[in-house]
């Protein structure tokens, strides 16, 4: 996925309007980012593949509260919503499969299943694409949504040689129906790490705008090494805004007095940073039993205080130690990072910036390890 920080323009944004003191739209920035809705649906015929699918997405398995089951309990032609466990905002639709009647009128399907309120649409196949599908697919792009992708789902079976030959035959069913420059994205719904989902990833980060390109980064699961430094990147972004309005709220700071004011949003972004890097007991004993590993093996891995619990005291301890300790911040990147008429205020911003910063590296680490160990037990 695309780099956060330049994805989002997010820095040279909030710059620009603490250049010209607009403290709210600062404030607005930090909570669309802390607060930023995705929902992805998902196409095709529902079964174990697309269930699992739709779960591991979700950080789930078929066993866990609230997973998607293989046998749908809607209406064949009716759409299924999944919530995410850890992200409300985050939302997963299973949409029926594209009616293989003829004729077809692509427009009529989109409308009934309320294609335009999804900001990603999956095709999902197990063979090859079928004609309808590719109809929805290039009537979606005459509609300029370019965030609709063919997905061959793969089974746990399935050769990889035999994969590639299928991949290979559905890209040359989407040639012949008309799909200029067609792509095709393999998928095993058990283990997204492998095959192309990272790729897939990456291409979304791109297509998607930036602020839901953002909100799926963070409430994905922790699949592989690359996301954990991708989510770390985007929540210094987030500390960087949250710092910047500490600052601009803060002209004459007060020793220890930021702390305070600053506490509340702070244990709001570590709460969430710990959510998203998937460090809470729940979410590394589900990774665990995914994976068939012992949970206490990978709790241990925790070393970082707030990966196992955010706590208003210790997030309050952490600002403070970070005010004591500005003498060791060099004022040279306080000076690069803030606009000249702010540094008065820059006492507030670098302790927030530093203490959050540190938690983040912290969290971050200990995510890291947990992510190495599965990694090494799958193999």
């Amino acid at each position: 996925m695309a780099d956060v920080f330049r994805s989002l323009n997010l820095l040279e944004t909030l710059k620009e309007s603490i250049e010209h003191n607009k403290l709210s739209d600062v404030k607005d920035a930090v909570e669309d980012l802390l607060i930023s809705r995705i929902n992805l649906a998902v196409i095709g015929d529902r079964g174990d593949e697309k269930a699992t699918f739709i779960n591991s997405l979700r950080g789930l398995s078929s066993g866990d509260d609230g997973a998607a089951p293989s046998q749908s309990p809607v209406a064949p032609e009716e759409v299924a919503g999944y919530p995410s466990p850890k992200h409300p905002d985050f939302r997963m639709w299973d949409l029926p499969p594209v009616p293989s009647t003829s004729p077809f009128e692509p427009e009529g399907y989109m409308d009934r299943v309320k294609f335009a309120r999804y900001n990603a649409v999956f095709i999902t196949f197990n063979q090859a694409p079928l004609p309808n599908s590719v109809a929805v697919f290039l009537e979606a792009r005459s509609q300029q949504r370019q965030t609709v992708y063919f997905i061959l789902l793969a089974s746990e079976k399935a050769a990889e040689k035999n994969l590639e030959e299928e991949r290979k035959a559905s890209l040359e069913v989407l040639t012949s129906q008309g799909v200029a420059l067609p792509k095709v994205y393999l998928v095993r719904p058990s283990t997204l790490e492998k095959f192309d989902f990272p790729g897939l990833l990456e291409d979304m980060g791109r297509d998607l705008p930036e602020i839901r390109a953002h909100a799926l980064l963070l409430a994905l699961p922790t699949l592989t090494s690359t996301l954990v430094t991708q989510k770390k990147e985007a929540f210094k972004a987030l500390v960087w805004a949250a710092a910047s309005l500490s600052g601009g709220v803060s002209a004459i700071p007060v020793p220890f007095v930021a702390s305070m004011v600053d506490s509340s949003v702070a244990v709001r972004i570590l709460s969430k940073a710990q959510l998203s890097l998937c460090l809470d007991d729940e979410s590394v004993e589900r990774l665990a039993r995914q994976r068939g590993m012992e949970p206490t093996g990978l709790k241990v891995l925790r070393t970082c205080v707030l990966s196992v619990e955010v706590t208003k005291g210790e997030v309050k301890r952490r600002l403070a130690a970070a005010e004591k300790d500005l003498a060791a911040v060099s004022s040279k990147l306080v000076e690069m990072a803030m606009p000249r008429h702010a540094r008065s205020a820059s006492r507030s911003f670098t302790a927030m910036l530093q203490a959050l910063n540190g938690a983040i590296d912290e969290m971050a680490a200990d995510a890291e390890k947990i992510v190495a160990a599965v990694i090494k037990e799958g193999k």
